[in-house]
């Protein structure tokens, strides 16, 4: 079933997320509504979605982007990298210089702030069978995973952005970008 998304101002994203127990029907449940739901994601397309972004306050979250499909429960951090951000690829594959990669988010619509977050984390979780998973991300993958363990504990992106003093864009359909003040 596709659930609706939560906007940022829903108190279900402020808190800080059950550890998931076992993995029974409830869960897999929730989680096929979870992929229902990003997969439904077209304005904005999402590339991830945790389990509060759908009123769900379980450390559960999805990732779907370029071939990358993963079901993610109760992650730890084992590493993560000191340096700066990934850069945007061009449609080559290579990097470009100078420029910033925005993030987003389903909650927050159609708003985005360049990030610094680190290019490789290394994490320990349960798959959807209960498999225990050590996995390494890099580059932009990396940014969704700390994207999305932030969503487990409560953090917006958005809290993001004003801790690194980062402008805030607003998207229109026009194709129009519009800063916007933080106050």
């Amino acid at each position: 079933m596709v659930r609706k998304i939560v906007t940022a101002k829903a108190a279900s994203l402020r808190q800080e997320s059950k550890k998931v127990g076992k993995i029974d029907k409830k869960v897999k449940d929730l989680i096929a509504d979870m992929k229902q739901t990003l997969s439904v994601q077209k304005d904005p397309e999402g590339v991830g979605l945790a389990a509060p972004q759908i009123g769900k306050n379980f450390r559960i979250f999805l990732v779907n982007y370029d071939g990358l499909e993963k079901v993610i429960i109760n992650p730890e951090i084992l590493e993560i990298s000191k340096d700066g951000q990934p850069k945007p690829k061009t449609k080559s594959g290579k990097k470009k210089k100078g420029e910033d990669l925005l993030e987003g988010c389903l909650s927050l619509p159609h708003y985005y702030g360049p990030l610094k977050r680190s290019t490789k984390i290394k994490i320990k979780y349960l798959d959807e069978k209960g498999q225990e998973v050590v996995e390494e991300f890099k580059d932009f993958f990396a940014q969704i995973i700390q994207h999305e363990i932030d969503h487990l504990n409560g953090i917006l992106f958005i809290d993001r952005i004003i801790e690194q003093n980062s402008p805030l864009y607003k998207f229109h359909k026009d194709g129009d970008w519009e800063k916007v003040e933080l106050v």
